[in-house]
């Protein structure tokens, strides 16, 4: 593990992070997993993602909605589907060229921002999208957060990009789930990384990826990681004026997070969970919070 030195240590998580997802751009799209050709056959398809949470999302006609971290906008496209108008943003290049390509192919209107997260409220209000206060929901989905040094200076972005009264709407792995080590060969599951936010990155170097890509590798393997305690996440919107509205565990996520000792759930497409006594593990959490004041 390496410590995190102020300036220092932020440009090097993003140049690594950064090439890893660019990598992995390409990984997820040209080698399997994400199947983009669906969404241009199908005009109606959408992520088994955002199809989990459909009940929870509501009525999204006319949204102004912003998709932060969003890979190759495929929730995006999904989100924008079910009527919102939305700006995707991420810090990979690679995974935004196959999200425009993608939003043109199917004729959906979204504005794609290069940006850290840390750097999207002045990204957008630079390059044309809604800005500063002119969201009415921020949305980030699976495996996101671990990716960010500080979920106080996350949680102080969202509330900048929403208007009064607008929405942040966020399924997330659990950190329960990020503090689990791979499971022994005797199926003992054991908790090896830390639950809560940590000074320091988790280091990691693989040339795999969360999906299935064949005999292709990941040439930039190695990352900085974060995780973030389900307290830390909710106190840290709370103080910016944030009002909590919705908070779900869940024993499920969409993939299957501890390889062999998950199976897929008999009853949701695209979601997996323990073989044995799956209600041990909170895998996934969706949470909800509204902008007050």
């Amino acid at each position: 593990m390496a410590d995190l030195q102020e300036g220092q240590g932020e440009a090097e998580y993003l140049t690594l992070n950064r090439a890893n997802w660019d990598d992995r751009a390409v990984a997820h799209a040209e080698h399997g997993g994400y199947d983009l050709q669906v969404f241009r056959d199908d005009p109606a398809h959408l992520t088994d993602v955002v199809r989990f949470d459909r009940p929870r999302l509501g009525d999204l006609s006319g949204l102004r909605g912003v998709h932060l971290q969003c890979h190759l906008g495929t929730d995006t496209l999904s989100l924008a589907r079910l009527g919102a108008r939305m700006s995707g943003v991420d810090l990979s290049p690679k995974s935004l060229e196959y999200a425009a390509a993608l939003a043109a192919d199917t004729g959906a209107e979204i504005d794609y921002h290069l940006s850290d997260v840390y750097d999207a409220v002045e990204t957008l209000g630079r390059d044309g999208g809604a800005g500063e206060g002119g969201y009415d929901l921020v949305y980030t989905g699976i495996g996101a957060l671990c990716w960010l040094p500080s979920i106080e200076r996350w949680a102080e972005v969202v509330t900048r990009l929403l208007k009064p009264g607008g929405r942040l709407f966020i399924r997330e792995g659990h950190p329960m789930c990020w503090s689990l080590d791979d499971p022994r060969e005797d199926g003992i599951v054991s908790v090896e990384f830390p639950y809560f936010e940590r000074p320091e990155p988790l280091e990691f170097d693989d040339d795999i990826t969360y999906v299935d890509i064949g005999d292709h590798r990941i040439e930039h393997g190695r990352t900085q990681e974060w995780n973030h305690g389900l307290g830390e996440v909710v106190t840290a919107l709370m103080t910016r004026g944030m009002s909590v509205t919705g908070l779900e565990e869940h024993p499920t996520a969409p993939w299957a997070f501890l390889g062999d000792q998950c199976v897929e759930h008999p009853e949701l497409k695209g979601e997996f969970w323990l073989a044995d006594r799956p209600w041990r593990v909170a895998a996934t959490y969706t949470l909800q919070a509204v902008k007050t004041g």
